[in-house]
């Protein structure tokens, strides 16, 4: 039999997701490789055979999405599949013209045929944009489930951006030191520290199936924190879905985020204190619109300062979190809204002193101007962080991002954390919403 060949479009993570549950045991298909793009350094590394399975003892080739069409006429390639997240409708469809212009098919796989049931009970919390604000929305959740006595395990999104060990197929979170032994970026500290500073067990890795079977021997209940936004690896039992104000109309306009909108159980409107009203009155008649049978609650995001005396006339350089600055398109973020509500002079545009491969991230974002994203995907690319922070001249830093940068890098000035954590507004609550779940794992403690 000719095996199909297929060519799978990702950037480390929903792209292996796809490739394990749907291509991996498949003896119909072929793959013939894996793009990469959005994140730095991913493109010519290899899909390991130990991860990829029998029919790819070699492993396979990881290479940048701008060989998209040699590969497709080199390996003639049957079939393109579209993996990752966080894009426009316009840029899915641009790549398909593409794929399709040079002889291939193109595909997007579907919820059904790429999430995992689990045997516990699963909540997802998952966006229509980067920097929504799931992260916050996820640690209340798990802060509610904790509290109501509930042994939750979180599952976080894959972000694979070291090397593709075998090892890390099933990565195990529970101490701050666990960060170091499997060499985090600062974008995966980012997500796992916050949890881990509220006693959380976070899972993550590569190969989603072995990180299921572990993860639901060990809670009750599973929290989906998800990354972008992407659709849950997990079959949810409630599907909360976060979606942000200061960019309306977006929750429509992204891929695959739009989807998320139209399965949510719950959709959480974020930062309605710090956008203006009629936006947040458009994102709630969108959001009805789509999705009428969801319920929609609305949150603040209230940001908090660790000294912020510091910030009164000051001249600050506002560092945020990375991902929600580049891909995620926000021209500010928490730090910002910080700076400007506590008295800050002057926002120091960082673009002068920026070193490396965070000149090349301003240069490739030109919406950024008076903030710096912690591009941190890798040991060099955070000593170039260091270093642009370093040059900036400032009277204090405004660290901004939800780990702590202070930990992992010299700054030599003064520094203040900002921080935020999701607050709901009137009812009802998450509480109220997450009851039935809890009443389900109180009940199952009961069955023999």
């Amino acid at each position: 039999m000719q095996r199909r060949k297929v060519l799978i479009l990702g950037a480390a993570g929903r792209d292996f997701h796809n490739f394990n549950v749907v291509y991996r045991n498949d003896p119909s298909c072929e793959v013939v490789a894996f793009t990469g793009t959005q994140i730095p350094d991913i493109a010519r590394r290899r899909y390991p055979p130990e991860l990829a399975g029998p029919y790819y003892p070699q492993g396979i080739p990881i290479v940048p999405e701008e060989e998209l069409e040699s590969w497709i006429e080199r390996e003639r390639v049957d079939e393109v599949v579209f993996a990752y997240s966080d894009v426009s409708h316009e840029h899915v469809m641009h790549l398909a013209s593409r794929a399709v212009a040079a002889g291939a098919d193109y595909r997007l796989l579907g919820a059904r045929a790429t999430m995992l049931r689990a045997r516990v009970p699963v909540v997802s919390v998952c966006a229509v944009r980067t920097g929504a604000g799931k992260s916050q929305t996820s640690r209340r959740v798990a802060r509610i489930l904790r509290e109501q006595g509930v042994r939750v395990v979180v599952v976080r999104h894959p972000m694979p951006y070291g090397p593709l060990r075998a090892d890390d197929a099933v990565q195990r979170f529970a101490t701050l030191e666990d960060l170091d032994r499997y060499g985090c970026t600062i974008e995966e500290r980012e997500e796992f520290e916050p949890h881990l500073s509220q006693d959380g067990i976070v899972y993550a890795g590569i190969d989603y199936g072995a990180v299921l079977e572990r993860a639901q021997q060990e809670g009750e209940m599973l929290l989906w924190d998800g990354g972008n936004n992407d659709l849950p690896f997990f079959v949810p039992d409630l599907e909360i879905v976060v979606v942000d104000p200061h960019r309306p109309g977006h929750e429509v306009r992204y891929y695959p985020g739009e989807a998320n909108l139209r399965r949510a159980h719950v959709i959480v409107i974020n930062k309605v204190g710090t956008a203006a009203p009629e936006n947040v009155a458009r994102v709630r008649e969108q959001a009805a619109a789509i999705n009428p049978r969801a319920l929609i609650l609305e949150a603040d995001s209230p940001v908090s300062v660790s000294e912020p005396e510091r910030l009164r006339g000051a001249r600050v350089l506002v560092i945020e979190d990375g991902p929600t600055l580049t891909h995620g398109e926000m021209p500010y973020g928490a730090g910002v809204i910080a700076a400007r509500q506590h008295g800050a002079a002057l926002l120091v545009d960082p673009r002068p002193y920026a070193v490396g491969s965070i000149a090349e991230t301003f240069r490739h974002y030109p919406h950024l101007e008076q903030v710096l994203p912690a591009m941190g995907y890798g040991e060099r690319q955070i000593r170039e962080l260091e270093r642009t922070i370093l040059s900036t001249p400032c009277d204090v830093v405004v660290v901004a991002t939800p780990v702590d940068l202070r930990r992992l890098m010299r700054l030599e000035k003064p520094a203040v954390r900002v921080t935020y954590e999701l607050a709901e507004r009137g009812r009802p609550s998450l509480e109220e919403v997450l009851a039935p779940l809890v009443e389900r794992v109180r009940a199952s403690r009961l069955s023999p």
